[in-house]
């Protein structure tokens, strides 16, 4: 079993030129855990941790003889891979000891925080029964004071869970998957949660900062001071008054800096309860948030900061790929990273509540974001799903949710639901009232939508009337109708795109098609796929480009993610990955990452040009440019195949059933997007794009060239530089070239990895959605030439090697420092 002492965290930072004391508040993570999935046989964990992702797959793992009514099925099928084929089902149990070091029950008071626990949580101290959450993706949190040995040493913490069989619709994970927090403070102390800032006034000149305080164990002769701090960590305005059980403090801050994606500027409320007489602090809570202004303006769109502008945004599942569900900073981080190099400035949590490490993220790294709660109300879609504790928990989730990421300046909206049955229902607008009247109650100051994929139900019934923003699922071909009916003379794209793909993997013809599937359990790397209900991205960018009230889009998804094999969903084993993600399971970019780029980046130049340049003679290739550029050159040996310029306009009447988004009027889309030479007749060598401006001037060109044999291995880290943490991560990727340096596009050969020094091999992936190596195997084969490899620090400065081998090829090694 694993012990924790309670840790002092000693901070001291500058504020104002002096040093700061230590806060009396006492917090740690309990990390080091025991862990059994069946109470007899225990094994050592360290949490956060996800039992299912070390596997194995297996078609029986979560096969599910369903019909899913959601997608219009008519009789019960095999729906394998739904949940990615993992051991996610079942009980688990973890055990730890702690010490809670002079504890003084009558002047402190003792909390746990659970940021998340997947699923069914049952939390014990010393064998007394101290609370329980049912719903995986929430945070919750308990007093526990009253259940420590009076000591304070040797406390058994015990949590059990269990996941139901038919409870998801994707991987959810399993176990303790997010962090614990044990909490000290002083008796008089601000609980979890306990403030709620708001700036109901800003300009550039001057913002009013209105924060309400919850205060918990008050006595006689207390006073609460309130200080802001700047983005420089130095004091911009104060405020001191008598201590209550809420207090609403005011403070203004001249010139301040404006949270935005471009500019994300984060302030700090330190808030102290002290006592009037001789100064003593009892109590310091500290709230990050940020000064901007927001609205949503009929017919005209969304402003930030006085500023329009339209989400340009993914939606992403909880899990980290190979990493699976437990939650890790650096892997977030690498995620965020790379969508904002694509021009990415908003995530959608789809469809539930987001590990705080997240939204930490998107305040600091500038990504706007919809907060989303269920994917299901009181009317069932999985069987053992969320229905079964609406009526009892969905106030308790909502509440929790609203008040954990009420002060993150990058939370824009609520999201309370992601295409459930009841926006279909007679009342289905009632329960939707109940859970945004919530969401007004608690936050105000934000707006509400959901995700509605039934147009014909939701525009007639009430269900879209009466939400703040109306979200359409797809359906773009409703857009205008729902623009003409409904009263908010807005719309956004809640989810959008569900276009299809496999990296690399260049199916002939090029041709758009709904629900392609093939004998290699793979689709189309030309972008041209999508599923019964979605479109390619063409249709939205024309959606979003052509019309002043629509506001913006949330991509599905900017990362594929464990299940939801579509279009390999019924019984198409051993697919068990999504093939929806721009970027695959191994964070490697499809094609699609540099279309989306070249409409999102405006301050960089794109030049893309696929597909590989390795077929059989005579046969005629389709090849596209995805560029920011409006017209370029292709030459195939340097003779030319013709200049092609991007359609400017087109008639994006989108009316009835006949929208853009059907085949016919897809396909005149999308030279709007794309530059595009559908039968270059392929002969070995290289082609090469060459971009000018309008008046005819070369800009960029890019080349792509036959590669030969597979001859050696290179490879190439995200960072050359990691923290001495035990946490941070490095992903590397792995590339199979030729002689010359090429990639060569079909090799699958087996790659193994060796890791010593400062740190560890972690997992591989190679973006199949159908391979079934364990993603702990340190034997990974190739997909279309490529892989990743993730490496994490230890806690021990010094250097961390990588050397991946493969039989017949050059090996190679990569070295990273750890500090």
């Amino acid at each position: 079993m694993r012990r924790f002492t309670i840790l002092i965290l000693l901070v001291l930072s500058a504020v104002a030129g002096c040093v700061k004391q230590a806060s009396p508040r006492e917090e740690t993570l309990l990390t080091e855990w025991a862990f059994s999935r069946d109470s007899v046989t225990w094994e050592n964990v360290t949490v956060p941790h996800d039992w299912a992702i070390y596997g194995p797959f297996d078609r029986a793992n979560d096969l599910q003889e369903v019909q899913v009514t959601q997608n219009f099925e008519t009789a019960v099928t095999a729906h394998t891979g739904r949940t990615g084929g993992l051991p996610y089902m079942g009980k688990g149990w973890y055990k730890t000891t702690f010490d809670v070091a002079d504890f003084d029950p009558e002047n402190q008071t003792v909390s746990l925080l659970f940021d998340g626990a997947m699923s069914q949580a049952n939390v014990r101290v010393n064998g007394y029964f101290v609370t329980e959450w049912p719903y995986g993706y929430n945070a919750f949190f308990a007093d526990i004071t009253e259940y420590l040995n009076p000591d304070g040493k040797d406390n058994l913490l015990e949590v059990s869970l269990e996941n139901l069989p038919n409870s998801s619709r994707w991987y959810p994970g399993a176990g303790l998957y997010r962090n614990v927090h044990l909490i000290r403070t002083a008796k008089a102390h601000v609980p979890v949660w306990g403030t709620c800032v708001r700036t109901p006034e800003v300009s550039k000149e001057e913002a009013l900062v209105d924060i309400t305080i919850q205060l918990e164990g008050l006595r006689e002769g207390l006073r609460v001071r309130t200080k802001i701090l700047g983005p420089d960590g130095r004091v911009k305005a104060d405020v001191d008054g008598p201590a209550g059980a809420e207090v609403e403090q005011m403070l203004r801050v001249k010139g301040p800096e404006l949270w935005s994606p471009e500019h994300p500027a984060l302030y700090q409320a330190v808030t102290q309860i002290y006592e009037k007489e001789g100064g003593k602090t009892l109590d310091e809570y500290t709230t990050r948030f940020g000064i901007r202004s927001f609205e949503l303006i009929p017919d005209k769109g969304f402003y930030l900061n006085g500023e329009r502008r339209k989400f340009q945004g993914v939606c992403n599942h909880h899990d980290l790929g190979p990493l699976g569900a437990a939650i890790n900073k650096a892997a977030l981080r690498h995620q965020l990273e790379l969508l904002k190099e694509m021009g990415c400035d908003a995530i959608r949590t789809s469809h539930n509540m987001p590990a705080p490490e997240l939204v930490e993220l998107c305040d600091e790294m500038g990504f706007m974001m919809m907060v989303e709660a269920f994917d299901e109300w009181d009317i069932a879609k999985c069987e053992n799903g969320y229905h079964l504790y609406f009526d009892e928990w969905a106030e308790k989730d909502m509440v929790n949710m609203l008040r954990h990421f009420r002060n993150n300046p990058s939370v824009i909206m609520w999201g309370i639901g992601n295409e459930v049955p009841t926006q279909c229902a007679d009342e289905g607008f009632k329960v939707a009232a109940f859970l945004q009247d919530i969401c007004h109650r608690e936050d105000p100051t934000r707006l509400v939508t959901a995700g509605m994929d039934r147009a014909d139900c939701v525009v007639r019934n009430g269900f879209a009337q009466l939400l703040d923003i109306v979200g359409f699922n797809y359906r773009t071909y409703r857009y205008t109708e729902a623009y003409e009916l409904l009263p908010q003379k807005l719309l956004l794209g809640s989810e959008t795109a569900s276009t299809v793909s496999s990296r690399g993997v260049y199916k002939l013809p090029a041709v758009l098609k709904s629900g392609a599937k093939y004998p290699d359990n793979q689709s189309s790397a030309y972008d041209v796929e999508y599923c019964w209900w979605s479109n390619v991205p063409d249709i939205d960018f024309a959606m979003m480009d052509d019309y002043e009230w629509t506001i913006g889009q949330f991509v599905w998804t900017g990362f594929d993610y464990l299940g939801e094999p579509t279009p390999y969903d019924v019984d198409a084993w051993p697919s068990h990955s999504s093939y929806f993600g721009i970027f695959d399971l191994a964070s490697l970019p499809k094609d699609r990452y540099w279309l989306y780029r070249s409409q999102w980046r405006k301050d960089a130049p794109t030049l893309h040009l696929l597909p590989h340049w390795n077929w059989t003679a005579g046969e005629k290739v389709p090849v596209l440019c995805y560029t920011s550029y409006s017209m370029a050159e292709l030459f195939v040996n340097g003779i030319s195949q013709g200049v092609v310029k991007r359609v400017e306009t087109f008639n994006t009447d989108n009316s009835g059933n006949s929208g853009i988004n059907n085949p016919e009027n897809s396909a005149a889309t999308m030279p709007r997007y794309r530059l595009m030479w559908p039968d270059v007749v392929y002969e070995p060598g290289e082609i090469e794009v060459v971009a000018y401006d309008e008046g005819g001037r070369e800009q960029a060109r890019e080349c792509v060239r036959t590669a030969g044999a597979p001859a050696r291995i290179e490879l190439t880290a995200d960072h050359d530089e990691l923290a001495a943490d035990g946490l941070d991560l490095a992903y590397i990727t792995v590339r199979i070239v030729d002689a010359d340096g090429n990639l060569c596009p079909l090799a699958a050969n087996d790659v193994t990895f060796d890791v010593s020094g400062a740190g560890s091999f972690r997992a591989a992936a190679n973006g199949d959605a159908a391979c079934l190596v364990p993603f702990q195997s340190r034997t990974m084969p190739a997909f279309s030439g490529q892989l990743t490899a993730i490496v994490q620090s230890s806690k021990d400065k010094g250097t961390v090697t990588l050397t991946a081998t493969s039989e017949g090829l050059e090996s190679n090694t990569i070295k990273i420092r750890v500090k």
